[in-house]
């Protein structure tokens, strides 16, 4: 039987083992999940919440065993780790409070004869597929919703985050919900693909662009008609424009980049700055980044721990070496920390940056942050957006009507103007463009997770 490995990036320590999931397996879990979707979606909104408040209970219960796994088996420093733990639980508690008011019959007509009324009734058995970066708000994210309107879920977690998926089981297998209503698949993937053709009714997938399309060629493939919503990469611009008051804006901008390691699908991945303020820009980042600490994620102190595997690591390197090939600069950084022992990367500033170098066209997923110049606002609007992403992007400026404006021309689904952060468990979440299809979260995720039914009687 194939095993999974599963190795501290820190250190290359084993940290255990997990089984794949065989097809046999794969198959068996979703024949499950369809023979318990009728008794689920039966009991109602109010019913499966009740049940999925001891899924959260269970969750706020291991708060810190799940936090350190996390840790130890991605790389994210202790801090970040149970931040995370403690956003996710937060945002579960949320869809629970706001589930009914979502989910409840709507009149869009009425007269004196008629009423008209829409429901929003569940899919079916959805494939829930997540990748490693925030292991438990990944797992929410992806199933918390889908339980509430009635969904019943196989759920597969990233291979190199395997032990927090096995967490995540059996903490839900401790709340009781009923037999296959929730379960989950191992491995890599392939795992994920045989998953993707099996009798379900919805993809949920969150992840790279690359894999995302190949999800949109098998549902495109299939003999019927099936819904997928996903969430892919980014690579968001942020925009310091002249009258920015960097000071105050010094740590968001810090904090979009760099927070785990810049494994975040909306991070701040290219900074475009007002030529007069460029300078400027480039040094207070550089200070930043010599204050940070790189190091053991299990340390409170540490600011930045490694990347979440070694071969990030290399695609990394291979990224910025190609920069520097087409005469790109380091401001700060640009080598791994080998005296760490892990895999450790510098945090890292360029510039010189041009447009054929792949820190500017593809996903950045780790601490670099390329930074261009730019002298008018027409031409900031025309560099923030080219790219085949448009998931989140920054703007930084004291001027309103400017970040109104500039807002509005952004080819992205989410704006953070200055210091307010667009991520709430009652905002949309997702993206234009290569960044996705469908939104998360809000009313906005409960509806895309549901069929809308029409139902037009006499009074």
């Amino acid at each position: 039987m194939d095993t999974i490995i599963s190795i501290n990036p820190a250190n290359n320590e084993v940290l255990g083992e997990v089984a794949v999931s065989s097809q046999k397996e794969i198959h068996e879990k979703v024949a499950r999940a369809r023979r318990a979707f009728p008794g689920w979606s039966a009991l109602g909104v109010q019913k499966r919440v009740e049940l999925l408040k001891k899924v959260v209970d269970g969750f706020s219960q291991r708060q810190e065993d799940f936090a350190l796994l996390t840790t130890r088996e991605m790389g994210m420093p202790i801090s970040q780790s149970r931040a995370d733990v403690k956003d996710a639980i937060s945002y579960f508690q949320w869809y629970l409070e706001h589930a009914e008011n979502y989910l409840s019959p709507e009149i869009t007509y009425e007269d004196e004869k008629s009423i008209d009324q829409i429901f929003y009734e569940p899919i079916g058995v959805v494939a829930v597929i997540v990748p490693w970066n925030f292991p438990l708000s990944n797992f929410v994210w992806g199933a918390g919703q889908n339980l509430i309107v009635g969904n019943t879920i196989v759920f597969k977690d990233s291979q190199e985050t395997a032990l927090c998926g096995k967490l995540i089981e059996e903490i839900i297998a401790q709340a009781g919900l009923p037999d296959g209503v929730f379960s989950e698949v191992y491995g890599g993937g392939d795992i994920g693909n045989m998953l993707a053709r099996e009798s379900i009714d919805l993809i949920s997938f969150t992840g790279s662009t690359k894999v995302g399309h190949a999800l949109y060629k098998v549902v495109a493939d299939a003999e019927r008609m099936m819904k997928i919503v996903m969430e892919l990469g980014g690579s968001a611009p942020g925009i310091i424009f002249e009258d920015a008051k960097l000071d105050d804006v010094l740590e968001t901008m810090y904090a979009s980049r760099f927070t785990n390691c810049g494994q975040m699908c909306d991070a701040m991945k290219r900074l475009l700055v007002h030529e007069s303020r460029f300078e400027e820009v480039v040094e207070k980042l550089k200070n930043k980044l010599k204050s940070v600490k790189v190091g053991n994620p299990e340390e409170e102190s540490t600011d930045i721990g490694p990347l979440v595997a070694s071969r990030q690591l290399e695609l990394l390197e291979a990224q910025v070496k190609d920069a520097l090939d087409k005469k790109a600069e380091i401001v700060i950084g640009g080598h791994r920390l080998e005296n760490l022992g892990g895999a450790f990367y510098e945090p890292t500033l360029l510039t010189q940056i041009t447009k054929d170098m792949r820190v500017w066209k593809e996903e950045v997923f780790g601490p670099v942050l390329p930074l261009v110049s730019f002298k008018t606002e027409e031409e900031a609007i025309e560099l923030a957006n080219d790219t085949a992403y448009g998931l989140g992007a920054y703007v930084f400026t004291s001027n309103k009507e400017t970040a109104l404006r500039v807002a509005s021309q952004l080819q992205s689904g989410m704006v953070s103007i200055n210091n307010i952060s667009y991520v709430k468990p009652c905002n949309p979440f997702g993206g234009y463009k290569k960044s996705g299809i469908g939104r998360e979260h809000g009313k906005f995720g409960f509806h895309e997770l549901t069929q809308v039914k029409v139902v037009s009687m006499e009074k």
